[in-house]
């Protein structure tokens, strides 16, 4: 068997990357990828490999050299009108050597798992194209194919249909030919679709024709979960290097993206914290249907975004800001609040990370469980200067938990020393007596005007890319400094429109907080098996546990994902748990719950 490689695109689309080299010279964590490539071939027994080079070619020649000599024979052949043509007219190029041997067809612009090139070559059929299932990130040749993997029809761009992505699979783009099918199949189809069509097309659209006449004998091979990604451009790339990292970087290339993880296949994200039981398909129907006005529309501005808040939760328009997720009202809440600010910690690092360390006066919870109450809070900062004290509550990481009661009689205290209150109560709504344990009413605002309430919408609603949260108290001084602080449209016509409707779904809401609440408890049985993990109880959608044996947190995290795919967050770089060796682990779904379960057995 021999192997053609084609790699005489110009790669445009990545900018400086490809200024001065062709794309397959391209580096992804410190590999070209045409040294990848080279360097996988080396473990088949391959007659030789066909290297079809044009722009900047030369450089492809001379850094290949004679590095491969003893253990792949590699001969070149340049395709002049590079920037003219596509791919049909290179792969043609080199159509004679084609049809004298079984053969592996591979673009250059690809970087896969070794295992592709073993799924491939250990298959018996003859004529194999290997495919993905369709996922968002993917792009170009798509094909269907039937219960027996025969390829029934390859769809191009121009045919492809949003509607129909249940049944595609994605061209690898690497595919297995026996010398046969290209003598007496593909090389004549090609010859022809050349006169006819011209050498601007792509080697696929052969195949495509060839599939209509029902003589293409090409089956489809699923690669599985087996990890491959194709760059055409800089996202691609910083995707690669993150799906292909050695496994000591790996964790900290994910948690450093702070999201995004639809774009990766077969991930599973216990890391960041939102309820899975809401929002119910109906609403997710509703928000669909009004997709396309809702796209080409304006959003409203403050004075009806506050309204809109301010209905949903049952207080004054005058007394709540609406903010493009939690994160946006912090920074402003926080270049408001001067003096020093009184944190506990472990807590969500959000807050203090928008002060001065030197503004910041530290209450460190030590106990085994992380576990403290407004008296401990009250004991720890009488007679320090701070001028704010904030609360998580419950907190985030430890999840503890202080009953709404003592939470006001911490206000009180705060309102006689003019000490602001800020509390978080964005995970409120998963405590057990969440209905009577907001402090979002009022009159409470009303009573307790030091008193400052964030919500983050995303986490206990289901909808982080939403990016909603709400700020609230009655200190109209601070709530106009708000408002002014933000954009004029901070937020998005989706986030309105589901503003707007969501009160006919506190119902669905309600139901949604019952069924978490017991799926938490059983999860947290589960985890509560595992015999090097302690589980600290919580009253939020996450649990914070110590590992107690066989792993550092960072070990845990590390193999989780490396090995599972599967990301939880490694506490050990926060303020209060660094060397306590905890991780935290949020609460899904069933089904993922019991993955991510199974994954932790298996360690």
């Amino acid at each position: 068997m021999q192997a053609i490689i084609l790699a005489a695109g110009m790669g445009r689309r990545l900018g400086d990357y490809t200024k001065d080299n062709t794309k397959c010279m391209l580096s992804v964590n410190g590999e070209r990828l045409i040294d990848r490539v080279l360097g996988q071939l080396t473990k088949l027994d391959l007659t030789r490999v066909l290297i079809v080079v044009g722009y900047k070619g030369q450089n492809v020649i001379d850094h290949i050299g004679n590095r491969y000599e003893g253990s792949l024979k590699i001969e070149f052949t340049t395709n002049p009108i590079y920037d003219k043509t596509n791919n049909i007219y290179s792969l043609s190029l080199v159509k004679e050597q084609m049809m004298e041997d079984d053969m592996l067809l591979i673009e250059s612009d690809l970087i896969v798992d070794d295992g592709m090139f073993d799924l491939v070559i250990n298959d018996p059929y003859p004529n194999l194209a290997l495919v993905a299932k369709y996922e968002t990130w993917m792009d170009g040749t798509m094909v269907r194919i039937d219960e027996e993997n025969n390829i029934i029809n390859f769809i191009p761009k121009a045919a492809f249909k949003y509607s129909d992505i249940d049944h595609y699979y994605k061209t690898v783009n690497i595919y297995k030919f026996s010398k046969e099918f290209v003598h007496d199949h593909y090389v004549p189809f090609l010859d022809a679709y050349l006169k006819t069509l011209g050498t601007n097309e792509y080697y696929e659209s052969v195949l495509r024709v060839m599939t209509l006449l029902n003589v293409a004998e090409v089956k489809a091979k699923p690669v599985g979960g087996l990890p491959w990604y194709e760059i055409d451009d800089v996202q691609d790339k910083d995707i690669a290097e993150t799906v292909f990292a050695k496994e000591e970087d790996k964790l900290e290339k994910y948690m450093k993206r702070y999201g995004g993880y639809w774009r990766f296949d077969h991930f599973l994200d216990f890391c960041y914290l939102v309820n899975p039981y809401f929002p119910p398909q109906k609403m997710r129907d509703e928000l669909c249907a009004n997709f396309e006005r809702l796209l080409t529309e304006y959003p409203s501005g403050m004075f009806v975004n506050s309204l809109l808040a301010g209905k949903n939760f049952g207080i004054k328009q005058d007394y709540v800001v609406v903010g493009n997720g939690a994160a946006e009202l912090i920074k402003g809440l926080m270049e408001c609040c001067e003096g020093k600010i009184g944190v506990v910690y472990p807590t969500f690092e959000e807050y203090p990370h928008r002060k001065k360390p030197e503004d910041i006066v530290p209450y460190v919870v030590e106990n085994k469980n992380l576990s403290y109450s407004a008296d401990d809070l009250k004991t720890f900062f009488t007679g320090k200067d701070i001028r704010t004290l904030l609360l998580v509550n419950p907190d985030n990481p430890s999840g503890n938990f202080i009953p709404a009661s003592d939470v006001l009689m911490l206000a009180a205290w705060c309102g006689e020393r003019a000490v602001r209150l800020i509390v978080d109560e964005s995970f409120v709504d998963f405590s057990e007596d969440w209905e009577s344990s907001s402090l979002l009413d009022n009159k409470i605002l009303e009573a307790y005007p030091n008193l400052v309430v964030i919500k983050s919408i995303s986490k206990s609603y289901g909808v982080p890319g939403l990016r909603l949260g709400i700020l609230a108290g009655s200190d109209g001084t601070l709530i106009d400094f708000i408002k002014k602080d933000v954009s004029i449209w901070n937020i998005n016509s989706f986030a309105e429109f589901y503003m707007q409707i969501s009160d006919k779904y506190f119902k669905s809401y309600k139901e949604a907080c019952a069924q978490f609440q017991q799926v938490r408890s059983t999860f947290y049985g589960q985890l509560c098996h595992i015999p090097f993990l302690r589980v600290i109880p919580s009253q939020a959608n996450y649990f914070l546990c110590e590992v107690t044996d066989r792993y550092t947190s960072h070990d845990l995290a590390e193999q989780l994902l490396s090995r599972f795919n599967i990301l939880i967050k490694d506490c050990d770089t926060k303020n209060g748990l660094k060397g306590r060796n905890m991780v935290r682990i949020a609460v899904k779904s069933v089904s993922d719950n019991n993955i991510l379960i199974e994954a932790l057995k298996q360690l």
